[in-house]
């Protein structure tokens, strides 16, 4: 069993779903060494979040974001935790509901993602700034 763990910074992207699928494969290459194993991609964020989905179209990044800002509104009068905007509720909401991390198969050197999958990073603030991510790869290796 081989392990490898890096963290990684992401930089700033706006408000709205990222595909950074290749940042995740160039900054732990360690994975084309094990042959069956998985990845595990944690954010270390309460207002940004991890999914897997679409890789192709980018009208459905779009989509997502516009449904998930009518599902968890801005400025709902019931909010309490209001202090750091009006955008900063919503995201750690928004980042419950997709979850701080996602794993992936990985065989013969490479993720088993489905042919229009990939691994976005969704960013639920207007200013959320640099994202850390902690990236776990582990299994049998090559012989």
């Amino acid at each position: 069993m081989r392990i490898f763990q890096k963290e990684i910074k992401i930089e700033s992207y706006p408000r709205g779903f990222h595909l950074i699928t290749n940042k995740i494969l160039d900054a732990i290459p360690e994975i084309t060494t094990l042959t069956v194993g998985q990845l595990q991609v944690f954010i270390k964020h309460t207002s940004a979040s991890l999914t897997i989905n679409e890789n192709a179209d980018p009208t459905v990044r779009t989509d997502f974001e516009s449904h998930f800002n009518k599902m968890v509104a801005e400025n709902e009068p019931y909010y309490i935790h209001t202090y750091e905007g009006p955008d900063d509720m919503p995201a750690h909401i928004k980042a419950s509901l997709l979850g701080s991390s996602v794993t992936i198969p990985i065989t013969d050197g490479q993720l088993n993602l489905g042919t229009w999958q990939g691994i976005y990073l969704c960013e639920h603030r207007n200013n959320g700034g640099t994202r850390k991510l902690v990236i776990t790869a582990f299994g049998s290796s090559k012989r």
